[in-house]
């Protein structure tokens, strides 16, 4: 049976049968700053459903430098492109904020993706949204100053993270922006000084979010548009699955 309470996005959408293939392989594990959910080459032997925290994927050049991709809560998954068959992961998953997830193991999410209908379409909307999200931060990446990038990364994981202190140290701002350090404790006082910023301590970050906002470029808005948009058309597909659910069980029929 579905729980009183579904932390994660894509779950909770599901009709109760469709979720119910899930379920019994469903298993609620910790999300630890700086774990490492998959890396590049590594066999995806689970699928992670955030239900609290904020996990940034990562693209490593051969140099040693990463640059942020894309940054994913309890809206999203990881690991769910594993469903075109048995491959190896292609990006690094770091956790960045604090929280938990419902983890199955991707065999299981394999069957239950071939049976559900419902299941295919959140992870259809869901990758979906993540190619919006890969689209976006390239262009923004190629035409916008860092200042901004650095103002739109915070506030994708303010959305996320859903309180006004972010944990997020200098190191790893870095990382996501593709930046050497010194340069982003300039863009952080920069950002003091216009007040989007109230403190920066020991990577603990509280942030003014109508200015964050005014510091930011357009990018963050569309992308966090078109997640709401793909949440919108999946939430109503669902409910016609769940509908026609309970039609075929009126007639007596077998789901």
């Amino acid at each position: 049976m579905r729980p009183g309470r579904i932390g994660n996005r894509l779950l909770a959408a599901l009709p109760l049968a469709d979720f119910d293939l899930l379920a019994p392989e469903l298993e609620t594990v910790a999300l630890d700053p700086e774990a490492v959910l998959s890396r590049p080459g590594n066999r995806i032997e689970h699928v992670f459903f955030p239900d609290s925290g904020a996990i940034s994927l990562m693209t490593d050049m051969a140099n040693g430098q990463t640059v942020a991709t894309a940054v994913i809560g309890r809206e999203g998954a990881i690991g769910t492109l594993s469903v075109l068959g048995p491959s190896a992961s292609a990006i690094t998953a770091v956790v960045r904020a604090i929280g938990s997830a419902s983890r199955i193991p991707a065999s299981r999410f394999h069957a239950a993706f071939n049976r559900s209908p419902a299941l295919r379409h959140a992870v259809q909307s869901h990758i979906r949204a993540m190619l919006v999200q890969f689209q976006t931060g390239a262009a923004c990446n190629a035409l916008h100053p860092v200042q901004a990038r650095m103002a739109r990364w915070l506030l994708h994981f303010h959305d996320r993270i859903d309180r006004d202190v972010l944990p997020l140290t200098h190191e790893s701002l870095s990382q996501i922006l593709g930046v050497q350090r010194t340069t982003v404790t300039l863009l952080m006082r920069n950002l003091r000084t216009s007040g989007a910023i109230k403190s920066d301590r020991r990577g603990q970050i509280e942030v003014d979010r109508s200015r964050l906002e005014a510091a930011a470029c357009e990018c963050h808005s569309n992308m966090r548009i078109e997640v709401e948009e793909s949440f919108s058309m999946n939430t109503a597909r669902s409910g016609v699955f769940s509908c026609a659910g309970d039609a075929v069980d009126e007639t007596g029929n077998a789901m």
